[in-house]
C-alpha cells in the first residue's frame, strides 16, 4: 500500500496541473472504457497513451491496415533487408519543449528494445543516430514487417527527459495533441491539449477517461450522460440505449477474434480430430445471434477480411453439425455412459474452461458453450477468474481451455503476433504444446518477402494450416458497441485501438 501511494505521489509530482483552467463538463471530453493502467512506461502500459494521444510512433497506420507516416517521414531499407534508413519529421516538440531529433528517437527505441515487447520479435542488432534527423536500423536476419511494429504503442518516442536511472519512465514527454494533466492510476487518466502540435490541433481542452469495471456501469454513465463516449457496451442494453435520444450508437468491427485457447497436450485434446469435434458442436450463429447480438459475427478463421492476406475467402463457413462431432469421438473411442456424457476407458470427458469478466461478453459466451458441449457429452466446468491466469496455465501446463479476445491487430501487420503464437514454443495466449514445421518456415519465409503476391500465397498457406490443425478453436468477430453522446461531433473509431481520435473531436 506504501509502494501505491508513493507511486502516486511520484506521478503526481510529474505531471502537475500547471493550465490556468480546470477540467469543466463543457470543455471535457469524457470516456468510460474497461482499460486499466498502472503506471507511465510505454512498455506496458503504452496501450492508453497512445488512443487519448499523449505519445506518438514513428509510424502510423489507417483503417485498413496501411503503414502511414507519423513522427518519421519515410524509410529506404537495404537489398538484404537489414539496414532500414528513417527520417525523422522536422520541427515536432515534445511536451516538455525540447524538440523530436534522431538522438531522442534511438534512445526510446533501445529503451523499448531492452525491454519485453514488440521490438525484440523484429530481430533488432542495433538502433544508431545518423545526424539530427535520420535513424539507422540494423537488423541480424530481414524482417519486412519492421514499420509495423515500430508503430506499436510500446515503441513511442518520448523526451530524453522523460527518464531517469536505469532507464525508468519517471516523466510522460511525449509528442501528442494532448498532454497528461492528471494521472490516477489505475481508473483515470486527464489530458489537456498540447498548443505546440505538429499536427491538426486538438479543438477540446481536456479529455477524461475513466475505467469502468462492470459493462453495466458504462451503460448507466452513457444514459445518464455522465460519459460522451462508452466503450465496450454489453449487446444486451444495446435496445435501451437505442431508445435514447441523446445518444449514438456504433458497432465497429475489430481484429480482435473470440478464441478458444487449448492445452493441445491434454490427453483429450491431442488429436485434431477431437479438436474438430468440439469445434463442430459449437453452434457459432446461435452465439452471434442470441448472446453477442451481431448476427454475421459468427467465424472459425482468427482474422477478419479486412486482414486480407490472411484471411481465406474460400474457407467453409462455420458448421454446426452435433451429429458429426459425436461421430468424430466415438472413433476416438469416447461412448456414452448411464447419464449421457462421454466416457473413455472409465475416465469421464471433463475439462476446466477459465475466462476473465473484463470484457462482459466472455462470461456469456463461456456458459452458453457449457450448454452446447454438454450435448455432446462433454462436462465443462467454467471459472471465472483474472486474465492473467491464463498464460499463468500456459507457463506451468494446468490450463485445460481458456475463452479469450485475442487482438491480432495490437502490430498492423499480424505475422509478428501470429509467429509469436503459433511458432515452436506456443505462445501465453496462442498455441499450447503444438508446432508445426511448416508453419514455422513459412513464417521465416514471410519475414523478407517483399513481393506481394508471394507474401499473399504464403500467408494463405499459414492460415490454412491453423485453419487445418485448430491448435485454436476461433468462435466469433468481435465488434465493438460504442455510445456517443450527440454533443459530440466528428467521432470515429480505430479498428487497430491506437488512438481515439481525439484531436478530431469538437462539441
Amino acid at each position: 500500500m506504501q509502494f501505491f501511494i508513493t507511486f502516486l505521489l511520484m506521478i503526481s509530482a510529474a505531471f502537475p496541473a500547471l493550465a490556468e483552467t480546470e477540467p469543466t463538463k463543457t470543455n471535457t471530453l469524457l470516456l468510460s472504457g474497461s482499460l486499466e493502467f498502472t503506471n507511465i512506461d510505454p512498455s506496458s502500459n503504452g496501450y492508453i497513451f497512445t488512443r487519448m494521444q499523449v505519445i506518438e510512433t514513428l509510424f502510423d497506420v489507417d483503417e485498413k491496415g496501411t503503414i502511414l507516416p507519423s513522427l518519421a517521414t519515410g524509410y529506404q531499407v537495404s537489398d538484404d533487408l537489414k539496414t532500414w534508413t528513417i527520417q525523422l519529421r522536422s520541427g515536432v516538440k515534445f511536451h516538455d519543449g525540447s524538440t523530436l531529433d534522431a538522438q531522442a528517437a534511438a534512445y526510446s527505441l533501445n529503451v523499448a528494445l531492452n525491454k519485453y515487447g514488440s521490438l525484440g520479435k523484429a530481430h533488432v542488432e542495433s538502433i544508431k543516430a545518423q545526424g539530427s534527423n535520420t535513424l539507422i536500423i540494423t537488423l541480424n536476419q530481414p524482417f519486412v514487417s519492421l514499420p509495423a511494429v515500430l508503430a506499436n504503442y510500446a515503441n513511442a518516442i518520448l523526451s530524453r527527459h522523460s527518464y531517469g536511472t536505469d532507464d525508468k519512465v519517471v516523466n510522460l514527454y511525449g509528442s501528442g495533441p494532448y498532454t497528461v494533466y492528471e494521472l490516477a492510476p489505475p481508473h483515470k487518466l486527464t489530458v489537456q491539449r498540447f498548443g505546440d502540435y505538429w499536427g491538426k490541433k486538438a479543438s477540446i481542452e481536456f479529455a477524461t477517461y475513466l475505467t469502468g469495471h462492470r459493462a453495466e456501469s458504462r451503460v448507466l454513465q452513457a444514459s445518464s450522460g455522465q460519459a460522451d463516449i462508452a466503450l465496450e457496451l454489453p449487446p444486451a442494453s444495446l435496445m435501451r440505449l437505442k431508445m435514447n435520444p441523446q445518444l449514438a450508437l456504433h458497432s465497429v468491427s475489430l481484429p480482435r477474434t473470440l478464441i478458444l485457447k487449448l492445452n493441445n497436450g491434454h490427453p483429450f485434446l491431442d488429436d485434431v480430430n477431437a479438436r474438430k469435434a468440439l469445434s463442430l458442436a459449437i453452434d457459432r450463429k446461435g452465439l452471434a445471434r442470441a448472446v453477442l447480438r451481431t448476427p454475421g459475427s459468427e467465424s472459425d478463421q482468427l482474422l477478419p477480411k479486412s486482414m486480407g492476406n490472411w484471411h481465406l475467402d474460400s474457407h467453409q463457413a462455420p458448421e454446426y453439425n452435433l451429429e458429426k462431432a459425436q461421430q468424430l469421438l466415438k472413433q476416438l473411442g469416447w461412448t456414452r455412459n448411464s447419464d449421457g456424457m462421454l466416457e473413455k476407458q472409465g475416465q469421464p470427458f471433463y475439462l476446466t474452461l477459465i475466462t476473465y469478466a473484463d470484457r462482459p461478453e466472455l462470461t456469456n459466451i463461456a456458459t452458453a458453450l457449457q450448454a452446447q458441449w454438454k450435448k455432446l457429452g462433454v462436462n465443462l466446468r467454467v471459472d471465472i477468474t483474472n486474465s492473467s491466469a491464463i498464460p499463468a496455465g500456459h507457463q506451468d501446463g494446468s490450463l485445460d481451455v481458456a475463452l479469450i479476445a485475442r487482438n491480432y491487430g495490437v502490430i498492423p501487420d499480424p505475422l509478428a503476433v501470429l509467429s509469436s503464437d503459433f511458432g515452436p514454443q506456443g505462445g501465453d495466449w496462442g498455441a499450447m504444446n503444438w508446432s508445426n514445421p511448416e508453419l514455422n518456415e513459412l513464417f521465416a519465409q514471410l519475414s523478407q518477402t517483399t513481393d506481394a503476391n508471394a507474401y499473399r500465397e504464403k500467408a494463405q498457406r499459414a492460415a490454412k494450416i491453423i485453419a487445418d490443425e485448430l491448435p485454436i478453436i476461433a468462435i466469433s468477430s468481435y465488434t465493438n458497441q460504442v455510445a456517443v453522446n450527440k454533443r459530440v461531433k466528428g467521432f470515429r473509431f480505430d479498428p487497430f485501438g491506437r488512438s481515439y481520435y481525439l484531436n478530431e473531436m469538437e462539441f
